[in-house]
């Protein structure tokens, strides 16, 4: 009998079939990170202000600017702030109102609270030449901004339920079958959400986006790494993070070509089908067929990666195991994630690290559309300091260990956004520069968890265990729009402080983790309890 692995090294672990495949593997992975980030230029806010009828016709008829019409007819923000209520404006009827055009009401004098406020009752003026967003045509702001958050929370609920979906249908029917099947209807979600005709229609197939886009994502990803040798799915992990990367650097590209957002949201769509063709170009996972006792099917898909690499294979399929003891040992339950000492503290720990992770990530990429600066570029800034940190991580993990890199890309991203806190808004470049460190940080610790966590659980639970620990992630990205949103609403830097304390806090408890270098992988809870380092 030989075990799967030990075929594969036999008809080459890494050779020129599987790099094909995981070429095409990381198209979709370019293309993922578009419904990730791509969020950032749907949701554009530009400056606004409450509509009041008659200023548009006073203002034409006096030939004011647009500073002076704010400085005649809005009141400024609450607060002592020194720019004009986006959400409130005087109670006034200009169209009946006296006054001469160097003072169109004689008691008003700028900034005035002898008038009585209301609320933007007449709807919104935008920025001249904003492009437009979800929050131009749905008008998304003031006491409906909350709504903005809440796509983007569904669209992560989406992801947390789907990917428990689809991970158990991958397991019954195919990792080929559900990424093709995830795809379309990720597909054909994008496209009628770029025809949305409500804000209701939006969030619909938004979070249908969801539900099938990251497990169908997931999918893939678990076929290429049954495809390879176990020495080489470090570099699957590496080169999807990197291809990642790569897609949120030319999203601005994107955004700029098509900026209205119904285009831009065609433009990241279409690509989606064309992967369809995958029904053709790449093979079911040869290591399922096994598990599913299809051994004449997963044998046909061997001896074509064998011919493809230049090698070849004459073995039947009943001589071929996917596990080196031939059964199954135990049966996976979540009770045994926390059955045990060593284990409850890992499950503890990685899951909080899951959270910090997902949500200092995503809450980091989405603060660049509340900053006011150059979105374009700063998207592109964000997304080229993810390459160092998966370089780094593939450099240092099997020299230095797992534990330290870990740790220290969540205390860096942690201290990063603590101390961009205190420097001033007119050093900008230092705060973006820092910002980006933390940036840096938190992706290496993205990438660690993954890893981290497949290594700290027996063969029977690493799955399960990934599974479990990896839905924390997602309540991250649930909660994360509400703190980007709501609490610079109260101050533009409190997020940083929360991304801060949160960052530390699973950074430091990183430490108490075993270091798993040079150990190999544990088949019982036994294995797990007795590891030290």
């Amino acid at each position: 009998m030989a075990t799967f692995d030990d075929v594969l090294m036999n008809i080459g672990g890494f050779g020129q079939y599987q790099k094909m495949i995981f070429f095409l593997t990381y198209l979709t992975t370019v293309v993922f990170s578009y419904l990730y980030v791509g969020f950032v230029f749907l949701a554009v806010t530009p400056d606004h202000w409450c509509q009041s009828p008659g200023v548009s016709e006073l203002r034409e008829n006096c030939s004011w600017s647009l500073e002076q019409e704010k400085n005649y007819t809005l009141p400024l923000g609450r607060s002592g702030s020194s720019s004009y209520s986006q959400c409130e404006r005087y109670d006034v009827d200009w169209n009946s109102s006296s006054g001469s055009c160097e003072n169109p009401l004689q008691f008003v004098q700028n900034g005035s609270r002898d008038l009585p406020l209301t609320t933007c009752q007449d709807g919104w003026v935008f920025e001249n030449g904003s492009s437009s967003s979800i929050v131009t045509e749905f008008k998304l702001v003031c006491a409906d901004a909350w709504k903005l958050d809440l796509t983007q929370a569904c669209l992560n609920l989406g992801f947390m339920f789907g990917s428990i979906i689809m991970g158990y249908t991958s397991d019954r029917f195919g990792r080929k079958f559900c990424f093709l099947f995830a795809t379309f209807v990720t597909s054909v979600s994008g496209l009628l959400l770029s025809f949305s005709p409500s804000y209701i229609w939006f969030v619909i197939f938004r979070t249908l986006q969801g539900l099938f886009s990251r497990g169908g994502w997931l999918c893939a990803n678990v076929l290429i790494t049954e495809l390879v040798a176990s020495e080489y799915r470090r570099i699957a992990g590496i080169g999807n993070q990197l291809s990642f990367s790569f897609g949120i650097i030319l999203l601005p590209a994107i955004s700029y070509i098509f900026p209205a957002w119904r285009n831009f949201q065609l433009a990241i769509t279409i690509p989606n089908f064309l992967f369809l063709t995958y029904y053709w170009l790449i093979p079911e996972s040869p290591r399922w067929l096994l598990s599913q006792k299809k051994g004449a099917e997963a044998l046909k898909i061997l001896q074509q990666v064998a011919k493809r690499n230049g090698n070849t294979l004459s073995l039947k399929p009943e001589t071929i195991t996917i596990d080196k003891n031939g059964e199954k040992v135990n049966r996976s339950s979540i009770i045994e994630l926390v059955r045990t000492p060593q284990m409850r503290k890992h499950t503890l720990i990685l899951m909080v690290n899951w959270f910090a992770s997902a949500l200092v990530y995503q809450g980091l990429v989405m603060r660049l559309g509340t900053l006011g600066g150059n979105i374009y570029l700063d998207v592109l800034i964000s997304g080229a300091v993810e390459i160092p940190a998966s370089v780094l991580n593939l450099f240092v993990i099997e020299r230095i260990g797992r534990r330290l890199p870990f740790a220290a890309g969540g205390l860096l991203s942690g201290g990063s956004c603590l101390v961009a806190v205190f420097i001033p808004e007119n050093i900008s470049w230092l705060k973006t520069a820092v910002t980006c460190l933390g940036k840096l940080g938190i992706t290496m610790s993205f990438e660690m968890v993954c890893f981290v966590n497949m290594e700290l659980y027996p063969t029977y639970l690493r799955n399960l265990a990934v599974s479990v620990c990896s839905v924390l992630s997602d309540i991250g990205g649930i909660v994360s729009p509400f703190i980007v949103y709501r609490l610079a609403a109260i101050w533009g830097e409190m997020p940083l402080v929360v991304f801060g304390v949160i960052g530390l806090i699973a950074g430091s408890l990183v430490l108490l983790l075993p270091e798993t270098k040079g150990l190999t992988l544990p088949d019982t809870i036994e294995d797990v309890e007795n590891i030290r380092g």
